[in-house]
């Protein structure tokens, strides 16, 4: 068994929670940059492995963002929005769609 073993089996759609689609974001795209919400404990490997089983493409780079959840006020005092970590990921070759059909 390899060390790497252990990628192959997490389930990608645990890895990778959502597409980023905002106006920064679409502007990657055209450089086939695409953005995403990746689990906080997720590494750069791990991300990679999940966007190539999902979409079918090959990914040349993992870039990763953490973000710190801002403090907020409320009636009970201060609370904290939750830390994301964020994943930019270059494409060697092929397109994703994460618009999908959208009715307008």
């Amino acid at each position: 068994m390899t060390q790497y073993a252990a990628f192959y089996n997490k389930d990608p759609r645990d890895v990778i929670l959502a597409p980023v689609a905002t106006e920064k974001s679409a502007r990657g795209e055209d450089e086939g940059k695409y953005t995403f919400l990746v689990h906080p404990s997720a590494n750069k490997t791990e991300i990679k492995i999940a966007i190539e089983k999902i979409f079918g493409v090959k990914v040349e780079s993992v870039n990763t963002q953490n973000r710190a959840g801002k403090t907020r006020r409320t009636r009970n005092g201060i609370g904290r929005r939750k830390a994301t970590k964020r994943a930019i990921v270059t494409l060697r070759e092929g397109t994703i769609d994460i618009y999908g059909e959208i009715v307008g």
